[in-house]
């Protein structure tokens, strides 16, 4: 599946986290137009995303009983991983997004959602094959006009820490425009706690992504908010016409863009 730049681009200026959703259900097209993105969009092995038209009220856990829950969603989607890949995280980072992006551009309000859901219900929805894991999902659906006070918490701490600047987020000097666009789309991408764990490093006609260090406090692996931000690059680079390649690298670095 080839990457439809321009949507997925104007998208990741689009989409915010939503916890609480509407009762009406997302019409049949878009349910369907979801469901052959996450079959096709593939670009790495050792990942995939599967849709589910199940109900996920038995899925989602709170931070402290029903606070910071997700409430009301119709449908959801799995992000999955082959634990035997040596790059699962940021590949399924990376499609996850995809998902993620394609239903902001349909209109759909999304949530990546790591630490706080139960992999044992998801698995009763769906078919995991061996040494697969699910590693983060989504609600799917039309959010409530107005959040309600958990999710307005919870929106209000991760405005609390504030997106880095690009100088904070970059080593060495832009070499050309493409850079600039890439970089600044990957600073906007979601990670948990808007911990923002990526890094950047440019070199003369690549970008060199990796964790800011091994340390985490959170369960959910730093590389896959850097696979998040890895799409969010390519996105970025491809709208400005550079069109490049990815090349998965040992900790702690991640990937390299070369174009």
């Amino acid at each position: 599946m080839e990457l439809p730049v321009d949507s997925w681009y104007r998208a990741i200026f689009k989409r915010r986290s939503r916890r609480n959703y509407a009762a009406s259900l997302p019409e049949k097209e878009k349910i369907e137009r979801l469901e052959m993105v996450c079959r096709e969009f593939r670009p790495f092995s050792g990942a995939r995303a599967e849709f589910v038209r199940s109900r996920p009220e038995r899925i989602f856990k709170g931070l402290i009983g029903r606070y910071g829950r997700v409430d009301g969603a119709p449908y959801y989607a799995a992000f999955i991983g082959d634990m035997r890949s040596s790059h699962v995280q940021e590949a399924t980072g990376y499609i996850g997004e995809g998902i993620i992006l394609e239903a902001t551009g349909l209109g759909l309000d999304t949530c990546w959602v790591g630490g706080f859901f139960r992999p044992e219900s998801v698995s009763q929805h769906l078919e995991l094959r061996e040494n697969e894991k699910v590693l983060s999902v989504t609600p799917v659906g039309y959010a409530v006009e107005k959040k309600g006070f958990s999710e307005k918490s919870l929106s209000a701490l991760a405005r609390s820490r504030t997106r880095k600047s690009a100088v904070k987020l970059i080593e060495g000097s832009i070499k050309a425009p493409w850079m600039e666009k890439a970089i600044e789309a990957a600073r906007l991408a979601p990670s948990a706690v808007n911990r923002q764990p990526w890094r950047f490093r440019i070199e003369e006609n690549a970008i060199i992504v990796s964790v800011d260090s091994p340390r985490s406090v959170s369960p959910i692996s730093k590389r896959l908010d850097c696979g998040i931000a890895m799409l969010h690059l390519e996105l970025g680079a491809r709208a400005a016409g550079a069109i490049g390649k990815w090349e998965f690298l040992a900790p702690p670095e991640v990937a390299k863009f070369l174009f």
